[in-house]
């Protein structure tokens, strides 16, 4: 079975974002980082080598693959920023109301914040969240 790509690290999350060449999503990426934590109450993980993630939970489909991810993450890349939902019942609802972006089938794509509404942002994450913690619970 390959190995898993995305896992936590301990590399810094802030000397991460510091890195960012981009200066709005810099900035975008700090004030994610605040949003994030006030959401899941969880500190910020790097996760693979791009991926600002939240908590975490354990997956095991019924093929026997099984790993670790966040509960909730972003990733700043050059292109857009990249935020990682689950696909809940009234995602695409709540994604007609965020603003511009793009989406595929777990990821949504933001140029800057100032295009969205983050209210929108924070339900999105929050239903994620819901939509993980009922299908994966802690053991």
């Amino acid at each position: 079975m390959a190995k898993i790509k995305t896992t936590a690290t301990e590399v810094n999350v802030t000397e991460f974002i510091q890195k960012v060449v981009n200066d709005v999503k810099r900035k975008d990426s700090f004030q994610l980082v605040e949003i994030f934590k006030n959401i899941t109450g969880c500190d910020p993980k790097m996760w693979g080598p791009t991926i600002i993630g939240f908590g975490n939970y354990h997956y095991k489909y019924e093929s026997g693959h099984e790993g670790d991810m966040p509960v909730a993450a972003f990733s700043p890349r050059k292109e857009a920023i990249v935020f990682y939902f689950a696909e809940f019942e009234n995602r695409t609802e709540l994604l007609e109301q965020l603003g511009k972006h793009k989406s595929g089938k777990a990821c949504v794509y933001v140029k800057k914040l100032e295009d969205i509404n983050l209210s929108v942002l924070e339900e999105l994450t929050r239903a994620s969240i819901n939509y993980i913690t009922a299908k994966y619970p802690n053991k």
